[in-house]
């Protein structure tokens, strides 16, 4: 016998709560499905060889005097999350021309408040690695993150997705994850792997969602009141405590361990060349131009963030035009360590201009990109 219509839409319910965990103000959405794979790829901080801020080849400079030169390269083998098309990780996903600007990061992650986010993870990589996600609703399956919590649960798949495995996360998004009374209409969230939060993150494992509030958004989860979304990561990339160190760092000179320790590296031998100040993966002005070319009069939405490391304060910085953060009118503003933010901008001055971190010897070891404005 078949239920009346009102038991089978309860009990469809009542699986849908179960399978995604869903909190008590999330729903009623879609479910937004991802398949992101933990890959091992090789990346270069300075593509082409040209220092596009100076408009010469590029040429490592010391600016610590103790420093001696070291044969480095500029590419270095990485561990970066990629998007495929399907559960067969067989097809990469092709990036939209209009987000080749985020670099090194992760794909971009959308939802909108009421959505669910499923996440098919592989991990490609030599090690364990997770997706642990800022703001978003999860619970303990879902968390990516191992420690001791006193559930008993410690050695949950999700935690620590070993090499060849897949697992899959589920995100409900709840109103808390959207944008807050006094923000816009969309915010931004990081994920990253967070087996070991610091080398996971120095070997690439990073990037981004957007939420867009309920009600606000396209069909795609974009927001409607914005024409050009752009990211920006300022981060401080210890190469040296990438979990691929030995394979990128000259061996026959700094004589590593087979699990080389950081303690290993003098300040004045590794600090100018394997630390790299870069916004997205990019240094010296490497990112193309064109990644970052907006018009004028466009409604502009900036998602700025941070990354993890020491001393890892940035002050990014606009020439040409100005932004809006939290209601205040600005062309520089402020990101601490994991610090995540949003500035709007309608730019009006046309021309190419500079956008880097005004700590000055970020801007000096390469934290400089450029961006366009166009009519």
């Amino acid at each position: 016998m078949t239920p009346p219509r009102s038991a089978r839409g309860a009990l469809q319910c009542v699986l849908l709560f179960l399978a995604t965990a869903c909190s008590s103000n999330a729903g009623s959405g879609r479910t937004r499905t991802y398949y992101i794979a933990a890959d091992v790829v090789s990346w270069d901080y300075v593509a082409g060889g040209q220092d596009q801020i100076k408009g010469t080849p590029f040429a490592d400079t010391a600016f610590f005097a103790k420093a001696k030169p070291l044969p480095v390269s500029t590419a270095y083998q990485k561990v970066l999350y990629r998007e495929y098309t399907d559960s067969t990780f067989k097809t990469l996903k092709p990036r939209p021309p209009e987000w080749e600007h985020l670099g090194f990061l992760g794909p971009l992650i959308r939802g909108v408040v009421g959505d669910t986010l499923r996440v098919v993870f592989r991990n490609n990589g030599p090690r364990p690695f997770s997706m642990h996600p800022h703001g978003v609703f999860y619970t303990k399956d879902h968390e990516g993150s191992p420690y001791v919590d006193g559930s008993g649960g410690e050695t949950r798949h999700g935690n620590a997705v070993p090499p060849g495995e897949t697992h899959t996360y589920v995100w409900p998004v709840p109103e808390r994850a959207g944008p807050g009374p006094m923000e816009g209409s969309s915010v931004m969230w990081m994920y990253h792997s967070h087996v070991d939060e610091v080398r996971d993150i120095n070997t690439g494992l990073l990037g981004v969602m957007i939420i867009t509030a309920r009600g606000k958004a396209r069909p795609d989860g974009s927001p409607i009141d914005v024409d050009r979304e752009l990211v920006a990561n300022f981060d401080q990339v210890h190469e040296e405590n990438n979990w691929l160190a030995p394979q990128n760092l000259p061996l026959t000179q700094m004589k590593f361990s087979p699990t080389p320790n950081p303690a290993q590296f003098e300040l004045q031998n590794f600090y100018p060349w394997f630390v790299k100040f870069s916004i997205n993966g990019y240094t010296h002005g490497s990112m193309p131009l064109a990644a970052y070319t907006v018009k004028k009069g466009q409604r502009v939405r900036w998602y700025l963030m941070s990354s993890t490391n020491d001393f890892d304060f940035h002050s990014p910085h606009w020439h040409g035009n100005t932004t809006v953060i939290n209601g205040m009118r600005t062309d520089v503003t402020f990101l601490g360590p994991m610090q995540m933010m949003v500035a709007d901008m309608v730019p009006d001055d046309v021309g190419t201009w500079l956008f880097h971190c005004h700590v000055t010897f970020h801007n000096v070891a390469g934290m400089a990109v450029r961006y366009a404005v166009t009519n």
